[in-house]
């Protein structure tokens, strides 16, 4: 499977185009929905998300609550649109109307991708730019994964994210199933699961929104119930690991990514970071631990998968930093477009959205068909197959 999005942050609309899902899929609006409402949420979310309710439209690839085969169109509108029709209109303008527009930006903020993106497609209106470099995309991929989440729950599948950090405050270390992941990070208004981290995260969000700063944090992801030998060994693009990784760090402010005891294993010996093998008739092969986050080789061991991934505090501050203006070259501070003081708990269920997606591709493409029921067949038949080696 694949997927493409467009659109821009106060354009009309983000747009989805998923190829790839089996005919007989079940799939609904709702679904969808649920995981963008969820994306809206959070301690520290600014005033965009009071403006934007967001909710798709399914436009093709699905009759009757059922995927065709046929690539998959999702539309969510942006509410705001109505208020950016001039400055954001597709029309051509002329030379008066486009020298006349107030909204005109030439200073790039630090820690976006304005000045690069500037640079690169030589722009000098940086709200080219910034207007598809936002965070507001995310929704979009966030409706690419809920399709994907439909895919993994029929599949017997489960994933969950939770905050472990934000701005200095750890959560204690809590070992749940993914199902009761789910109902936890979701009943907590930054998604954490310890009721005392919890408290100290919200207080030191409210008190970088009072300093007009920022602050970020580290989510993290967890799935259970995918088979052993997912992924592959054979070329480095196919490592299931690499393809997750890259997925987590190309979300809007992620920094890093680490699975399993991950950055921890370059301090402690071997013993204590590879995963003992052991077998019983019921289960088959499994690890007596997961340290190593549910994958070796590139593969998965059939242990839930474990991804973590840190997200920098975001860059518009409301005590803006310095930069250049392009066009004068004189020093400025930094312009403010409406922002959050923190979305790391956003951002988790972002994570685990593209998450989903690496998952359901890498399973769509290693139990190949064009019908659902028969990608679940053979998917059972592999189960079992990895069960009795």
């Amino acid at each position: 499977m694949r997927y493409i999005t467009s659109g821009e942050s106060h354009g009309p609309q983000l747009t989805v185009i998923i190829e790839g899902a089996p005919a007989g899929m079940p799939l609904t609006a709702k679904q969808i929905n649920t995981e963008l409402a969820r994306r809206q949420k959070g301690h520290g979310r600014g005033r965009r998300m009071q403006i934007e309710k967001d909710t798709v439209e399914i436009v093709g690839g699905v009759r009757h609550g059922k995927t065709l085969g046929s690539p998959i169109a999702l539309v969510i509108k942006n509410d705001d649109w109505k208020h950016w029709t001039g400055i954001m209109g597709i029309d051509p303008i002329d030379e008066e109307a486009e020298a006349g527009m107030k909204r005109k930006i030439s200073r790039p903020r630090p820690g976006h991708a304005d000045l690069n993106g500037a640079i690169k497609y030589g722009h000098r209106d940086i709200r080219n730019v910034l207007e598809r470099s936002s965070a507001r995309e995310t929704a979009a991929r966030v409706a690419a994964g809920a399709v994907a989440k439909a895919l993994l729950s029929e599949a017997g599948i489960q994933i969950a994210s939770h905050v472990v950090e934000i701005g200095g405050v750890k959560a204690a270390g809590i070992n749940m199933a993914v199902a009761e992941i789910q109902v936890k990070s979701e009943n907590s208004p930054v998604r954490c699961l310890d009721p005392d981290a919890e408290t100290l995260m919200m207080e030191a969000i409210d008190k970088a929104k009072e300093n007009g700063d920022s602050i970020g944090g580290i989510v993290e992801v967890a799935a259970e119930g995918m088979p052993p030998g997912v992924g592959s060994y054979v070329h480095y693009d196919r490592k299931l690991d690499a393809r997750i990784a890259g997925a987590v760090m190309s979300i809007n402010a992620f920094k890093g990514v680490e699975f399993g005891i991950g950055f921890k294993a370059a301090s402690i010996p071997g013993s204590q970071v590879h995963d003992e093998i052991i077998w019983d008739e019921e289960n088959g092969y499994t690890r007596r631990t997961n340290r190593l986050g549910g994958f070796e080789g590139g593969m998965t061991t059939g242990m839930p998968v474990v991804v973590r991934g840190v997200m920098k505090p975001i860059p518009t501050l409301y005590k803006p930093l310095q930069s250049v203006d392009i066009e004068t070259k004189e020093p400025f501070t930094a312009s403010i477009e409406r922002s959050d003081s923190c979305a790391v708990p956003a951002a988790a269920v972002v994570a685990e959205n593209v998450v989903a997606w690496e998952l359901a591709s890498a399973l769509i493409e290693q139990f190949q068909s064009d019908r659902f029921d028969v990608f679940l067949e053979n998917l059972a038949a592999y189960r079992e197959n990895a069960r009795t080696f």
